[in-house]
This record gives C-alpha cells, structure tokens and sequence, in this order.
C-alpha cells in the first residue's frame, strides 16, 4: 500500500509541476485558540496535568514533522481558497512516507466533499473508498471482511481528508461529530469560515491541532515568478517578463492601498494560473494584468484569471494531443463542473456522467437504445437466415419494442427506484474456492432474471401465436388459443434462460482485481473487458437455454396447452437471436460500461452536453491540468475554477 500510494502522488506532483523549478513557499502559524482544543487533550496528558501549546509554524518542507509534533496524531489544515491545502495534503503524503516506520499507517488522500456522514460511517466509507481507489483491497482476508476494512480498522491507515468545506452545509455537523467519535489520527483540510461555522453548531475536532496557512508574500513572487518564464531582454540576460511587472506592484497605489495584482497574487492558485496565462503561453505580457481594463479591484483580476484559464490551455497546442475548441471545451466542462455541483461531489467518475439525467430520462434513453439494438440484431440475423426481410423487420420490431420496454423496466427498477448506480466490476472465471465471505448477488439475480425473462416469453409468445394464426387464416378463438399456448411455452423457457444467465453472471462478478496504480482509463478498459467477457458468458448459455428449452417445453406440454407444432431451425433460429439479444440488451441496461456508452457516449454527446469522445476529452484536460487524477476517478483542479465553470454554464 505504501509503495503504491507513493508512486500514485509522486506522479501526480510532477503533473502538477509542483517542483517546477520549486515548490512555492507555503507556510503556516497555529489558529485561534476558538478552533483549538485543549491543549492537554492534544497532547494526551494524565488528568490534573496543565497542557502548554505546542509551537507549529513551519513551512511546506516541514509539514511531516509539524505533523510527529502533535502527540494525539490529529491535525486540522485551515486556509482559504487557493491557498495550497490540497498541495500541502499531497506533500505531506510524499513525506510522511520517505521518514514512516514499519509501525506507522500509510497516509491515504480521500475527498471527504464525497461522504454523507448520514448514511455511512467514516470506517466504512473509508473503506469503500479505498476499494474503490486500490481495487487490490477488495480482497477478502482471513476473517471474512475486505482487506480494504481490516486496514481501516487495524489503524494501518492514516486518512487525509482533503476539502471539508466542499461538503454540502448540513453535513458537516454531522460529519464533525462523527469525526469526533473516533479515535482515528487524521489530517484535514478546510477553508476557516466553514469549519469555524461547523464548530459553532457542535465542537472543535477533539484532540485536533489546527494550523492555519498565510499568504505569500511579494519577495515569494520576485523569487518564483521570473525562473518560470522566458528571458526577454539581449542586454540583460537575467531581466524577464516578470520584472516590471513586480516593481509596479511594490508600489501601493495613491491611497495606500496595495495594488490589486498584488492582492490576488499571495495565494498559490492564483500564481499557478498567472504562470500558466503568461510565463507558460508565448507572446503575452504579464503587464496586461496591471493596465487591462476592468481589472482594477482584486475582484475582477481574480475572475479575469479564472476565466482567461481555460481559453489559454485549450488555444495553445498540445505536443501529440488533440485539438479542442475552447469554446465548446468550456461548455462541455462547465456541464461537468454543474453535474458535480448538483451531484455534491468532487468526484468525477465515468461510470455517474448519466446520473445527472433524470431516471425517467435515463430509463427512456436505455429502453430505445436496447431496443433499437436488440430489434436491429434480430431482425438482420432473421433475414440472413430466412431470406424473408419483410418478416424479419416484423418479428425484429416486435422483439425490439418488447425486449427494449421490458429492460427498461428492469433497469428503472434496479437502479433509478433503488438510487443505486452501475459500477464498474470484474469476472471472476474461477467458481471453486471462493471466499466464504463473499457477496453473493446470484440469489437475487436469479429472481429478477426469471421474473423478467416470464415477462417477455408470455408477450412475445403471445405475439409469435396471434402472427402464426393470421397466416393460417384461424378464427378469433383458434387465435387466442394458440397465442396463449405459445404464451406459456416461451414464459417457461425465457423465464428459465434468464433466470440461469442472470445467476450464472452473479457467480462470475467480482470487484475489480487489478494493480493498485488504476486510473480512470484504466478502470474503464476493464470494465470493458468484464462486459465481453459477460457476453461470451451470456449469448451461448441464453441462446442454448432457449434453444433447448424449446424443445423439452414442447414435449412436455404437448397436449396440455393445445396442440404444439416446433420446426427443429425453428429453436435454432431462435437460441440464437435470443442469445445475441439478450446479452446486448443485459450490457446495455445493467453494466456500468453499457451505460457509460448509451448515456455518456451517445446521449450526453447527442445533445450538445459532452464531445462524442468523451473518455478521450477527459485524458486530455487532465493533461492539459485542467483536471487532476484522484484514483479512479478525476476532480478538478481547484474547487475555485469548478464553481466558475458551473456559474459560467448555468447563467448560458
């Protein structure tokens, strides 16, 4: 876990040219005594003994030691926008574990902006999320429970809760109070006013030490600011673009007051993004900054930087990578940003892109793609075989309609009624030796395979007995009896095709299994190949069930229901197209990477809302630094240029 964590942030601090040419002084002095705890409790004293405050300034470099200094293990981060937590966060993750002991637990970065405290127990979702993230420790250990949840409870974890002020307002009550009946070491990070407003309605984070950042300073930016850029003048080779711009903001303005480019630039994340509009991008002057119009309050200087972001990342070209246009690349990320903020999530998983749809519109969308899909399959293998197209586009119509309706059904029940989502999952190709512990979902499974594949047998029977009596030219009566005939007959074997399909998968699906370095893309190809190894499983064991179970239910009920005529390339015909369209119809419904493409890949991107290479525009926002990797899903880069990007999208 160390090894793995450590290689995940170490690449993930060069992305973000942390180091480049060097980290950007952040440092920090203790906050009020209002936030802090007694001091006793913090150092763990016997009772009856007087507590002395511990003196924790320091700077990034030290922000491992500062930690070791605090006996409960329990550090609060506060800091306002911008002001590098999220960077302290990684760092100390890197430093923690360059010094750590066998003894001590591996720091862990978790989103805590993604966890309802009211629905989940911090061990638990701890634990959750670690599955999710290192997909190893979805393992099962000795005693039953994941290898996720017996290192969360064994301590083996140090949890570094990044952006509690991203939680929604009415949970972070909660969610102090909780953190409050743990004994966990911990460290996190907040802005001052939500936390400061969260102790006010319960308590300070018991035992928690809380240091608070500053502000750059402007000999920070002369040190920082001219060894990122270009060298400008042939005379004076040390002179850049940067410097006139640093003697105008050492100059207060006629009131007294600092310049406001030198208001806006004491935070790391303004600096990152002055560096990537000027010292990164050929041909623009930072002076604009000082005489642009519109940018005389720090205001509108911060807004002009946040907005000019994403226009200057998407115009300048990427070695090897492909050219968006800045203009839809904004409007695609400001849905993503809004999806996010209506979702209550920093999290920016493939897998929920369509749960910002409604579920009706989800459902809707679903059943018309399955359905296209399942009647299109059915109705071309037809012809091919037959030669009949006009009977082919019938029966596929038909089938498509039926089939398309009813695995809507089922997936509005399973996952919009339930609030659940289609998660990414592996197959396990290996039955024997299973963990005893394990999830069983093949019960269940069971039940609502046969239930639904009843379901469409009893319709499309129907259908198949009222066409057959048609051409046989039969009266009213003669028509009803053969459709319900056909009814039962069909209803018994799709009942039992899907039933045993639906158990079988259940059997074979696991949490994913792989190395623990994943990344979004790589979540998603595996996914992929669980969903072709689902159809590999699905088709010949549906289409065989049905073809065979033709034949057994004709014999049995021969004479019971009427008289049954069954042609042998009849069930053939039949095992086959039910076997095709079944496992398209179950991939698309019910399968995290079927949804991702009916959703994701043809719906989000058929109404203007995402590009149709969506997987592609994420990887390359990610390496233009627009977004970041955490684990298995993206985030934005700050919480600032998502909450603009949002603003920006709904006012459009």
């Amino acid at each position: 876990m160390a090894k793995a964590v450590a290689a995940r942030w170490q690449r993930e601090e060069e992305h973000r040219r942390v180091q480049d040419p060097y980290p950007l002084p952040v440092r920090w002095r203790p906050a009020t005594a209002r936030l802090t705890d007694h001091w006793a409790n913090i150092r763990r004293l016997p009772p009856g003994a007087v507590g002395e405050p511990l003196d924790l300034s320091g700077r990034l470099e030290g922000i491992a030691d500062t930690y070791r200094a605090v006996p409960s293990g329990r550090l609060v981060v506060l800091g306002r926008s911008g002001s590098g937590k999220s960077i302290l966060a990684l760092r100390f993750v890197l430093d923690h574990l360059r010094s750590r002991t066998p003894e001590e637990p591996v720091p862990v970065i978790f989103s805590i902006g993604a966890w309802d405290p009211t629905a989940l127990t911090l061990r638990d979702w701890l634990a959750e999320r670690l599955t999710r993230d290192h997909p190893g420790t979805a393992a099962r250990g000795p005693g039953g429970s994941t290898l996720a949840a017996a290192l969360v409870d064994s301590g083996r974890v140090l949890p570094v809760l990044d952006g509690f002020d991203e939680m929604a307002g009415g949970l972070r009550r909660p969610a102090l109070e909780a953190l409050n009946a743990t004994i966990l070491p911990l460290l996190l990070t907040s802005r001052p006013g939500e936390y400061a407003d969260a102790v006010d309605e319960t308590d300070v984070l018991s035992a928690a030490a809380p240091i608070e950042l500053t502000d750059l300073t402007l000999e920070d930016l002369a040190d920082y600011l001219p060894r990122t850029t270009r060298k400008t003048a042939r005379a004076d080779p040390a002179a850049g673009a940067w410097d006139p711009v640093l003697r105008e903001m050492r100059e207060p303005s006629p009131d007294g007051r600092a310049a406001p480019l030198a208001a806006v630039l004491r935070t790391p994340l303004m600096v990152a993004l002055a560096r990537t509009l000027y010292s990164d991008t050929p041909d623009r002057d930072p002076a604009s900054l000082l005489t642009g119009a519109g940018r005389d309050t720090p205001e509108k200087v911060e807004e002009y930087l946040l907005d000019s972001f994403l226009p200057a990342v998407y115009r300048r070209g990427r070695p090897g990578g492909r050219d968006w246009d800045a203009d839809r690349a904004q409007r695609w990320l400001g849905y993503l940003a809004h999806h996010l903020a209506v979702a209550r999530t920093p999290d920016l998983a493939w897998w929920r892109l369509g749960t910002g749809l409604r579920g009706s519109t989800r459902a809707l969308v679903t059943a018309l793609v399955a359905g296209l899909a399942i009647g299109l399959s059915d109705a071309l293998f037809y012809t091919l075989v037959t030669g009949a197209p006009a009977l082919a586009l019938m029966d596929g119509a038909s089938v498509g309609l039926i089939a398309g309706s009813l695995f809507g059904l089922v997936h509005w029940l399973t996952y919009t009624l339930t609030g659940k989502e289609a998660a990414p999952s592996a197959v396990r190709l290996r039955i024997r030796g299973r963990p005893r512990a394990a999830t069983w979902t093949a019960g269940p499974r069971l039940v609502i395979g046969t239930l639904g594949g009843a379901a469409f047998g009893a319709v499309y029977g129907f259908a198949v007995g009222l066409v057959k009596a048609h051409h046989q030219n039969a009266g009213l009566g003669d028509a009803l009896r053969t459709g319900l005939a056909d009814s039962i007959v069909l209803c018994l074997v799709y009942g039992a095709a899907a039933g045993l399909s639906f158990c079988l998968l259940g059997l074979l699906e696991t949490p994913l299994d792989m190395v623990s370095a994943v990344s979004p893309r790589e979540v998603l190809a595996t996914d992929r190949s669980t969903v072709l190894t689902q159809l590999a499983v699905w088709a010949p064991v549906f289409g065989t069930v049905v073809g065979v179970g033709l034949v057994v239910a004709v014999d049995l009920l021969q004479g019971h229901v009427g008289r049954l005529v069954l042609q042998p390339t009849f069930s053939v015909l039949v095992g086959t197209v039910s076997g095709i369209g079944g496992a398209l119809g179950y991939t698309l419904t019910l399968t995290a990477w079927g949804q991702w493409w009916v959703l994701s890949r043809v719906w989000l991107p058929l109404t203007g809302r995402l590009p149709w290479a969506v997987a592609a525009f994420l990887d390359d926002a990610y390496q233009r630094g627009v977004l970041r990797q955490a684990g298995a899903v993206y985030q934005f880069r700050h919480a600032r240029l998502q909450s603009r990007l949002a603003e920006a999208y709904r006012r459009g």
